[in-house]
């Protein structure tokens, strides 16, 4: 997945039309929709995207816009399908150790371990391909790799904030849960390599 990206990247950086920089919402649903939200934000951010969270509220939240380039939208869209499958059939059993935890507040902390987990495997994934790939484009005599994911990322922030100009910024989220060490173990077995493309998007994006 993140080499895709690095070759679709290289591919528009002489016709960025083919790549058009827009927005992908994808509507949250309880329970822990804040938790979702998270893990699909920091999923895009992972993947040189930027993120807007809709009607956050409450620890609710009821969508979630992606803003990117389309090749990194559709890297998103997949990932976030199959880790949200992955995640929530492992949060449906996971319980609190300590008696009288509050299951809802264990899961909504093992959750946010997991989409912390997955962002730091994907963003090292990202740069791994990156090094990678400037190592192989080092002898060509076109732009280097990390000009143009730089200006990708420039051009996409343009856009993001000509697009949402008066955003308001949200206090940080504190977790009383236990579960984020656990969270953080589930997220270092996550599969990142698109299992999920097999399985029907609706059923992932509403579980």
């Amino acid at each position: 997945m993140a080499r895709h990206g690095i070759d679709a990247a290289m591919l528009a950086a002489d016709d960025p039309v083919r790549d058009e920089i827009g927005p992908l919402r994808i509507p949250m649903q309880d329970p822990y929709s804040a938790g979702k939200a998270r893990l699909l934000g920091w999923t895009a951010a992972a993947l040189r995207c930027r993120w807007v969270l809709h009607g956050a509220w409450g620890g609710k939240v009821a969508a979630v816009t992606v803003f990117g380039h389309a090749s990194d939208r559709e890297r998103v869209e997949v990932l976030y399908t199959s880790l949200l499958l992955q995640a929530t059939a492992q949060l449906v059993r996971v319980r609190p150790p300590r008696p009288g935890e509050s299951v809802a507040a264990y899961r909504r902390s093992w959750l946010e371990g997991f989409a912390a987990q997955v962002h730091r495997r994907l963003a090292e994934a990202e740069e791994r391909a990156a090094g990678e790939a400037a190592t192989r484009a080092s002898a060509t005599a076109g732009p280097g790799v990390a000009v143009v994911l730089a200006d990708r990322r420039r051009r996409v922030d343009t856009h993001f904030d000509a697009t949402f100009p008066r955003l308001a910024s949200l206090r940080p989220s504190v977790l009383s849960g236990s579960g984020r060490a656990a969270g953080v173990l589930a997220g270092q077995r996550a599969d990142l390599g698109g299992g999920g493309l097999g399985v029907g998007r609706e059923r992932a994006l509403g579980a």
